[in-house]
């Protein structure tokens, strides 16, 4: 940061220089992190295809292989191939290199912040990650059920044929939907936090949030199947409970505080 002002206010140009080199750093961080799952690309396309590669009650349109004896999978074209593993590995690079974008962003964001700013932001990021991670770790959980679920409605006289590509993506979607998903503490603390949502008025929303979380995850879960909505919709309720919880002494610590007191 520029010592020059007496803010401590960094100039445009040392802005857009700061944010070229956070940039260039965390693209670096994304190209290792491709690289390293281009070399993972083996275990990671296994532990991926195998829900599809074990539907058993179904036959695909594919020669059943020792690794896949369902034989659902496809990959048409010449490029498909390539195309389909890049982007596994591009995938698997943005979980790798995760540490690494997110410190840039952090880095250019907190020299801008107070300090009890930068306590509440590092705060949230410890907790946002985590609940991130265990969103997703549920998906993927979950993601073979769901998937045998929609393979049911496939007739017997029919064979099942999955496009390597639709199949990442209905992955992807269904690991950013949990994922995001149970952001949602982070975000109702957030907004407690900022004196924007209290936890007297949390308590009187309890009904209608519980309806709400239930009917999106009908809406939000890509297949569709009360198994997988009520999966997600429970974990969800209960960190609605969880953030209640915490708005809550959030809300009766700040009560006791003597006036003009803006400790964290």
């Amino acid at each position: 940061m520029s010592s020059s002002s007496p803010a401590g206010a960094m100039p445009l140009r040392e802005h857009l220089a700061e944010l070229r080199s956070r940039l260039i750093k965390a693209v670096l961080g994304l190209l290792v992190g491709t690289c390293a799952g281009w070399v993972l690309r083996a275990p990671i396309l296994a532990a991926l295809t195998r829900p599809a590669c074990f539907l058993h009650h179904v036959h695909g349109v594919a020669g059943a292989t020792p690794t896949c004896p369902s034989g659902v999978l496809v990959l048409q074209g010449v490029l498909a191939p390539l195309a389909f593993t890049f982007k596994v590995a591009l995938a698997a690079g943005v979980d790798l290199s995760s540490p690494v974008w997110t410190y840039q962003l952090w880095a250019f964001v907190a020299p801008g912040l107070h300090r009890r700013e930068k306590r509440w932001g590092l705060a949230f990021v410890a907790a946002a990650v985590p609940l991130f991670l265990a969103g997703a770790a549920l998906a993927y959980a979950v993601f073979p059920k769901g998937l045998d679920v929609l393979a049911s409605f496939n007739p017997q006289s029919f064979g099942l044929m999955i496009e390597g590509d639709q199949f990442l993506d209905f992955f992807v979607r269904m690991v950013l939907v949990f994922g995001l998903s149970f952001e949602l503490p982070v975000l109702i603390v957030a907004l407690n936090a900022a004196g924007a949502l209290s936890a007297a008025r949390l308590r009187s929303w309890w009904r209608p949030v519980i309806f709400s979380v239930f009917v999106f995850s009908a809406i939000a879960v890509p297949t569709g199947d009360p198994l997988t909505m009520t999966v997600l919709a429970v974990p969800l309720c209960l960190l609605f409970l969880l953030s209640l919880g915490v708005c809550t002494l959030h809300d009766r610590r700040k009560a006791s505080r003597p006036a003009g007191d803006d400790g964290l």
